[in-house]
């Protein structure tokens, strides 16, 4: 058996989110099909680095396989890409040591949400962008965020239904920046909660409005109640840039759609 690595692009606006589910409309589905497929041989099965919910993009979500088959890396992209739909693409791939796990080897994982601020909403990037109306300030919002950082128990910020272990994560960074329009905020944690990134965006935009002061992100995170919160903000303009391992595993650290995102 071989270990197969893949780098996985996707616009998930048709789909349910990552996990496999009956209706068959998830990414997982459609590359498991994909694959099986191509291999023509027993249905294949991936672990991936991270699930995303609905309407989630993905830019570089990593998965693995194992399989009896032996084929070029080059042969798995353009194979298993013969049999996606034109919204999923198989970036690149890589044998891999049976050592290697898509989720247990990351070190950590890193998501960029997409803001536009503007009196009109979307229009050719509909679905790509979340949308604020009202103007933002960048000092107020850089302020709460800070405030994050850390390992801490992110109850307020966690979803009803998240399965996760532990509300106990390390969020690593924060970075805000502006092109124009266009806000961009990248968050680089150990392992994100279910809606963690788009609980923390609703009250992010909050504190940018001038709605609250950058305080209170501090007493919403001592609440670990979600009702302490803002509403969960939009999933259109969240996107998983995929998960960071050690430079040993040679794994790519980027795919072309990086050059594409603001």
């Amino acid at each position: 058996m071989q270990r197969i690595a893949l780098g996985v692009s996707f616009n998930g606006r048709a789909y349910d989110g990552w996990q496999s589910q009956p209706s068959g409309q998830t990414v997982q589905d459609q590359l498991e099909m994909a694959l099986t497929r191509f291999t023509a041989a027993e249905p294949v099965r991936t672990l991936c680095a991270g699930r995303t919910d609905a309407g989630v993009h993905g830019l570089m979500q990593v998965v693995h396989f194992d399989t009896p088959l032996q084929r070029p890396d080059n042969a798995w992209v353009r194979g298993t890409n013969t049999f996606l739909p034109p919204d999923i693409a198989v970036q690149w791939a890589r044998a891999m040591p049976s050592s290697f796990h898509a989720r247990a080897s990351a070190k950590a994982r890193r998501y960029a949400y997409v803001l536009l601020e503007s009196p009109v909403r979307p229009s050719v990037d509909s679905g790509q962008v979340g949308w604020v109306f009202r103007p933002l300030a960048m000092e107020p919002m850089q302020q709460a965020a800070q405030m994050l950082l850390g390992e801490h128990d992110f109850t307020s910020f966690r979803a009803s239904g998240c399965q996760s272990h532990t509300p106990v994560k390390t969020l690593n960074r924060i970075d805000i920046s502006r092109r124009g329009a266009y806000w961009r905020f990248e968050f680089e944690a150990n392992a994100f909660l279910h809606h963690m990134i788009r609980n923390i965006m609703g009250c992010l935009i909050a504190v940018g409005t001038g709605n609250r002061p950058p305080a209170w992100m501090a007493e919403v995170l001592a609440a670990r109640s979600r009702d302490a919160a803002a509403p969960t903000f939009s999933p259109d303009g969240l996107h998983f840039l995929g998960p960071i391992y050690d430079s040993a595993w040679g794994l790519p650290e980027r795919t072309p759609l990086f050059d594409w995102l603001p």
